[in-house]
């Protein structure tokens, strides 16, 4: 019997494309369901990472609450965009991945009944941690203006309200890729300052960006600054995705809490990841301009070649959604005959939001697979759907 806590948890639907996929074998197959990347880690990193291998210090639970270097390299790292200086040692602990921060921090702030106000769509481990954790997500609607993702601001202010403890934000957003604008920021803080509640910054992406525009971050937004935790990670950005290593920046008073949660939880980070992070966040070249470009060029040659299918164009990030309920097909239906006839992983969005929302895209990841791969693409598609 399912316990109460695991009833309203559905799976992601990634980790059962992926093992189809796999099993499938097929050198042909292209891998669109699974955020991996194919563009190396910082050498540094890697080089870091070989030699903390042979420390004995790096074969340890101490410290508890991460090595020193890593936390001053992300209390700085944060402390930039934010524009508010972070204490290492106070506020910023290290995680075992960014998502593991995530849950941490919804430990540490959410009574049972809590609500968490987040977009739709949204990344179905983000929903799913918010319900562990025993909070309730109370979805907001993104809206599609130009082909492009905007979020609904009314809606936004409708879904703030007594019962808010947090707003779960990321930007670029996943499997969305939006980037908010200033003027959606600026909504955000006032509704969290109107309502008391924290801002719970998942910035995992932040720089993966193809606007041409800076980094902003919510601390720099209204008088919000106290209230706004920032969770990081070397897995998208730097491309470290295996070695499970985040940080979490914040206020000191709530940093105990998460600290406590953190320690009662994973207890400690992954000993020999910790150096070759510290060492990707002062790397002199840590590679993100040069990957954010290749990963740009990827999402460009989806769009080029889906141009008369409706697909939503991201801003930023890995992924992007295209509305198959608008060809008349349900996206699970959509993915398999992807999967079946064109040689596709695609893995749609039941799950990551409302039905009517969400429930209408299927998601390709670019992260994965290069330009030259991706040509053909349209061809692929059209003969799968018969379009």
């Amino acid at each position: 019997m399912t316990v109460s806590r695991l009833a309203h948890i559905p799976g992601i639907g990634v980790d059962r494309m992926g093992n189809a996929a796999d099993a499938a074998g097929a050198v042909e197959m292209l891998r669109l369901e699974n955020l991996d990347t194919d563009i190396a880690p910082p050498q540094a990193a890697i080089e870091a990472t070989l030699a903390a291998v042979r420390r004995d210090d790096a074969n340890s639970y101490l410290p508890f609450l991460g090595i020193h270097d890593l936390r001053r390299a992300a209390a700085r790292r944060v402390s930039a965009t934010a524009g508010r200086d972070y204490d290492p040692e106070s506020e910023c602990i290290v995680s075992a991945g960014g998502l593991s921060g995530v849950l941490n921090v919804l430990l540490a702030v959410l009574e049972p009944g809590d609500e968490v106000v987040i977009t739709d769509p949204a990344y179905a481990g983000l929903l799913n941690r918010i319900r562990l954790a025993g909070g309730v997500p109370r979805l907001v609607p993104l809206q599609v203006e130009d082909r492009r993702w905007r979020l609904d601001l009314e809606a936004l202010q409708a879904a703030v309200n007594g019962r808010t403890r947090a707003i779960l934000t990321m930007s670029p957003s996943m499997p969305s890729g939006i980037v908010h604008t200033h003027e959606e920021w600026t909504a955000i803080a006032a509704a969290a300052e109107r309502a008391g509640a924290w801002i719970i910054h998942d910035a995992a992406m932040e720089r993966i960006l193809f606007t041409g525009e800076p980094v902003m971050h919510p601390a720099s937004f209204g008088n919000v600054a106290e209230r706004v935790i920032t969770i990081g990670s070397v897995s998208k950005e730097y491309r470290m995705i295996g070695w499970r290593v985040g940080w979490i920046v914040g206020p000191a008073p709530i940093m105990k809490d998460v600290g406590l949660v953190s320690l009662s939880n994973v207890v400690c980070q992954v000993g020999i990841g910790m150096p070759g992070a510290a060492a990707a966040l002062t790397a002199e070249d840590d590679g993100v301009a040069a990957a954010t470009a290749e990963w740009q060029a990827r999402r460009d040659a989806i769009v080029g070649e889906l141009a008369d299918l409706p697909v939503v164009i991201p801003d930023g990030g890995w992924s992007l959604l295209i509305d198959t309920r608008a060809l008349g097909m349900d996206p699970a239906d959509a993915s398999a005959r992807l999967f079946r006839d064109g040689a596709i992983a695609a893995t749609p969005m039941t799950g990551w939001g409302e039905e009517n929302s969400a429930g209408r895209y299927l998601r390709f990841v670019y992260a994965n697979e290069p330009v030259a791969r991706l040509r053909g693409l349209r061809e692929r598609v059209r003969k799968a759907w018969l379009l």
